[in-house]
């Protein structure tokens, strides 16, 4: 089952950089390649893969994902697989301990 997120499943807007579009994007790991948290085409793929790890669907889970990526994520992080492995460690962390408040909010679509 692998998750797809589209850009309107996410809650911040990122520009979409055309001069890397076609460039390849996060697959996995070993990836030391530099992460730009503000290019859609960099973000999505990455998001999909810290969901799929999580096994997550609920747009709640993704919303905090993507928080922690824009403003919580420190400096020295800086590679795909840096990004990747500290979202995956915070948001472990973070899923237990936050009850649900709302209705799963899922955005799930197969590829």
């Amino acid at each position: 089952m692998a998750i797809v997120i589209k850009p309107s499943d996410l809650y911040y807007k990122y520009a979409r950089k055309k001069a890397t579009r076609d460039l390849p994007k996060f697959a996995g790991k070993p990836d030391a390649h530099p992460f730009d948290n503000g290019d859609q085409f960099e973000v999505i793929p990455l998001l999909e893969a810290v969901m799929n790890e999580l096994g997550s669907v609920d747009g709640r889970v993704l919303h905090r994902a993507e928080e922690i990526m824009i403003n919580e994520i420190p400096g020295f992080i800086r590679t795909r697989e840096e990004v990747f492995d500290c979202l995956v460690a915070v948001m472990r962390e973070e899923l237990p301990a936050r009850p649900p408040t709302d209705p799963v909010t899922p955005f799930y679509r197969e590829s």
